[in-house]
């Protein structure tokens, strides 16, 4: 799987997508409940490390950690010191390959399920925003092998959405995905997953009575009525299609498909936000239609601190975020190799605040 090794089909800066936006749908309408869970709140806390495992890209001098009075934890990136926001919650939520109504346990621990979805959604109680990151499921990352008895016997470098598939394909499953992102992402604080199977896009869409919105491009290969330009409501098939079209014989078509992820799913968080505030048991209709078809650790309690941070928080297209890479193609699949230092910056962004010079001391 070496690079050097891989015939370039073609290199450049890539928006860095997956195959459908489910999972952000269904962690975004459990953040529609009202109500407090202080409990929820500690337990989520507490299911994460305290912060990343970040090195400073700039050289700590000892005078300098002196003159500002270093804490632990800071890093040093292009002159500036930041700080990591400890009061950020950060889920992953993940698409699996699977078009099961209900939720199989695997019959071999290869079986999983390859997370074909991956997202990163990170709730900032100081800006009161949410921001989204897209994980390619080509991304080339450390993967952990293990055996039928659950012993982790290699690690090689692999497509990250195989990881699931060393698993049980629930609790096991998603507990591998977790720390293989977590690691790609510098260790990255993790709070909670929802995993779901594909099956539940049309299902989620239909809870809320469908979606309007534009057609971006032209997807009349699937259904006449899904014309470049058409307004259209997005029923049943229709929101499945919308999300999970591409052309494969298009070297990295996923392009066009994020486009139309961002608008279909800002378009059903406005739809829901409408409807919880005429009928609060809207909510409890989306959970309950995907139910059978998810996996997570979040609790109803934890769901309801959630809902008492999110509910007036902000959520747009800015709030997705793209990873800047390369994509080549390998012996049988396209390979994405993220941009580090691009990561790094993302990272800084949306998970670090600047320190002050009041803070620093100096």
């Amino acid at each position: 799987m070496g690079r050097k090794d891989k015939k370039k089909k073609r290199i450049g800066k890539r928006l860095l997508y997956c195959v459908c936006v489910l999972p952000v749908i269904l962690l975004l309408a459990l953040a529609l409940f009202s109500g407090v869970g202080f409990l929820g709140k500690m337990r989520l806390k507490s299911n994460a490390p305290k912060r990343p495992e970040m090195a400073s890209m700039a050289p700590v001098t000892a005078d300098e950690s002196q003159e500002v009075r270093w804490q632990e934890g800071w890093i040093k990136y292009q002159d500036n010191i930041y700080a990591y926001n400890e009061d950020i919650l950060t889920f992953l939520v993940m698409g699996i390959d699977k078009l099961d109504t209900v939720v199989q346990e695997a019959e071999d621990e290869t079986d999983g399920g390859q997370a074909d979805a991956l997202f990163l959604v990170a709730l900032n109680p100081h800006k009161k925003t949410i921001d989204i990151i897209g994980i390619n499921r080509n991304t080339m990352a450390d993967i952990d092998i293990y055996d039928e008895q659950g012993n982790c016997v290699d690690t090689v470098r692999a497509q990250i959405a195989v990881q699931h598939g060393f698993g049980d394909g629930r609790e096991k499953s998603c507990e591998y995905q977790k720390e293989a992102v977590s690691r790609l992402f510098y260790r990255l604080p993790i709070h909670g997953y929802a995993a779901i199977n594909m099956s539940a896009i049309s299902v989620m869409n239909d809870a809320i009575g469908g979606v309007d919105l534009v057609v971006l491009e032209d997807m009349t290969v699937l259904d006449p009525a899904l014309k470049e330009g058409e307004q259209v409501h997005l029923e049943g098939l229709w929101a499945y299609w919308y999300l999970q079209y591409r052309d494969t014989s298009i070297f990295a078509s996923s392009d066009g498909r994020f486009r139309r992820q961002k608008q279909y799913l800002t378009a059903f968080i406005n739809k829901a936000r409408e409807a919880v505030k005429q009928d609060i048991s809207t909510v409890a209709a989306i959970y309950q239609a995907a139910a059978p078809m998810m996996v997570t650790d979040v609790s109803l309690d934890e769901a309801l601190y959630l809902a008492s941070l999110a509910i007036g928080y902000q959520v747009g297209e800015d709030s997705f975020h793209m990873l800047l890479g390369e994509t080549v193609q390998g012996e049988n699949f396209e390979e994405c190799y993220i941009d580090e230092a691009a990561l790094y910056e993302l990272i800084l962004e949306i998970f670090y605040e600047p320190v002050t010079e009041s803070e620093a001391g100096s």
